[in-house]
């Protein structure tokens, strides 16, 4: 009955207005992504496939259950957006930047090649333009190797750029 249904909503968690409604329908959209089951949870098959989605193959099984272990319980929309509310808390946009950029950059080098960066960018999620892509560069070049330094991306981002 609709009086249950509401019942239900007033007795949940408050998470939702920890965040703005923009940043609910991104954590929704990246929820999306990764329930790639589309069972509306997210299971230790669903963070396997999400990471060899971004290439990152043979992932530890103990490493899927721990994560999926931080949960309470059964990872739905509201458990998800509870646990990224915990993570954030405290978390400056730099850490919470950095941390986006972590998950292209499994071993920590503060590096990532610009073409794979660019691939993701414009094939994931809220894909970027061609012309986004071009901005990005254009403020950031990537090194003579062709990596983009994250490190000093998120610096800026965050602190704005550094004047002598």
């Amino acid at each position: 009955s609709p009086k249950k249904a509401k019942k239900k909503i007033e007795g949940g968690s408050n998470v939702f207005s920890m965040f703005e409604q923009t940043q609910i329908q991104e954590f929704k959209e990246a929820f999306t992504i990764m329930d790639q089951n589309r069972d509306g949870f997210i299971d230790k098959a669903d963070l396997r496939d999400t990471f060899a989605a971004l290439g990152r193959l043979n992932v530890k099984n103990e490493e899927l259950e721990d994560m999926v272990k931080e949960a309470p319980g059964p990872i739905n929309f509201t458990v998800f957006l509870t646990m990224f509310g915990e993570k954030l808390k405290g978390t400056d946009p730099e850490e919470t930047i950095l941390n986006a950029f972590k998950i292209f950059d499994p071993e920590g080098k503060g590096r990532i090649k610009a073409d794979y960066i660019k691939e993701m960018l414009m094939t994931q999620a809220d894909r970027f333009s061609q012309e986004e892509i071009n901005q990005m560069f254009a403020a950031f070049p990537p090194d003579v190797s062709g990596n983009l330094d994250y490190k000093n991306l998120c610096y800026v981002i965050t602190h704005g750029e550094e004047k002598d």
